[in-house]
């Protein structure tokens, strides 16, 4: 059969690739077409776009390149109706695949699938009413999706598991490096606990929690700190902003980073996900600006106390949250200071990380929804 795939940003090509190599042990002669990134072109079939060419987030961002997000949008419908395949598979990025869910559905009579549900949950919830017409299967990772969706709004998804269990797993079998080997191969003083910096995946997001972030570590000469650079972004960009900092740049390494840290600052997003399955003591970093009126808005349009997934999926603060008009430097600074030295403060978070991986389930989350799809496309 053939699928054709979209996924808009980092974690989205990571989840999608995994995704396409269950598709193709349940279905042999599967042929893939997608946007998305290099680890979905690793698994096979033809390439598109690159997510990176529309990876946009925040009103002003969106707004400057709508023009270049319009033509990629419009190519990409045409581009579906011309290869005909069995399926549409959406993952996350729901406003640019909410429209194209929209499209496929009243121009063609092809089925969408949505991987990874938007999170509609937080806000945007009249989105609902675009899932119920335009969405033929929805496939839930989070738990607590299943009462929203199902007892909420009535409309039945499956819960496959959470993917990321199976990515922090399957690197940890195959990756048994000690702290000593990790410094030796970076080329970094291996009698310095390490801070790792997760700044997000976007150019936004680096430029809005990079600085902050940098300047709250600092205060902490016994650490190093090594920032984990994301796909798709230069050393060239980091390098605006780590000045003379003491930092190191790592690309490719954010498992292995994670798998050595003592603690760990993060940008809210499936990266707190994977600190947590790490183990790694986190405080989860989001500025925006004009904190004061996104703290208010927060308060008052967002559908659930917190932001981090982490916490969500823990229903209650495992991990500190700085939002908005809390994220400062000396607030940062005082929480890494607990994540480093306070034993109990750290036990009491890993206690929190085990009941996130019960409440998570099994591994096996990608085989089970290719298992589902696969079944369900050829009943039909």
């Amino acid at each position: 059969m053939k699928y054709y795939l979209i996924a808009g940003e980092a974690s989205g090509d990571l989840h999608a690739s995994h995704l396409m190599a269950a598709l193709r042990e349940e279905d042999p002669d599967a042929r893939f077409r997608f946007v998305g990134g290099d680890l979905m072109a690793a698994v096979g079939g033809r390439p598109v776009k690159h997510y990176r060419e529309m990876a946009y987030m925040g009103f002003i961002p969106v707004l400057l390149h709508l023009r270049t997000i319009l033509t990629q949008m419009k190519r990409c419908k045409k581009d579906i109706v011309a290869w005909q395949p069995d399926v549409v598979i959406l993952v996350d990025y729901p406003g640019f695949n909410l429209s194209i869910a929209r499209y496929v559905r009243e121009h063609t009579s092809i089925p969408v699938y949505y991987y990874i549900a938007p999170k509609i949950w937080a806000w945007k919830e009249y989105r609902i009413r675009h899932i119920r017409s335009d969405v033929r299967e929805l496939f839930s990772i989070l738990p607590f999706e299943v009462e929203f969706f199902e007892g909420k709004h009535h409309y039945p998804i499956h819960y496959v598991g959470n993917p990321t269990l199976d990515e922090v797993e399957a690197f940890r079998q195959c990756h048994a490096e000690s702290f000593e080997t990790f410094a030796q191969r970076n080329r970094l003083p291996s009698s310095k606990p390490i801070v790792a910096l997760l700044a997000g995946s976007r150019k936004q997001e680096i430029k809005d929690n990079l600085p902050d972030m940098l300047q709250a570590a600092s205060a902490y000469p016994d650490c190093q700190l090594v920032l984990a650079g994301a796909p798709g972004i230069s050393a060239d960009y980091y390098q605006r902003f780590l000045g003379q900092t003491p930092v190191t740049l790592l690309f490719g390494e954010t498992y292995s980073l994670l798998q050595q840290a003592r603690a760990a600052l993060v940008t809210s997003g499936t990266a707190t996900l994977e600190t947590a399955l790490f183990g790694v003591p986190q405080a989860v970093c989001y500025h925006t600006p004009a904190g004061k009126l996104i703290a208010f808005l927060k308060r008052h349009i967002l559908k659930v106390p917190y932001i981090s997934l982490v916490n969500l999926v823990a229903g209650r603060e495992v991990v500190r949250e700085l939002v908005a008009d809390t994220m400062t430097v000396p607030n940062i600074q005082a929480e890494l200071g607990r994540l480093l030295g306070d034993e109990a403060y750290r036990a009491a978070m890993q206690q929190g990380y085990d009941e996130v991986r019960t409440r998570l389930g099994h591994t096996g989350a990608p085989r089970r929804a290719a298992q589902i799809m696969v079944s369900l496309l050829q009943a039909h």
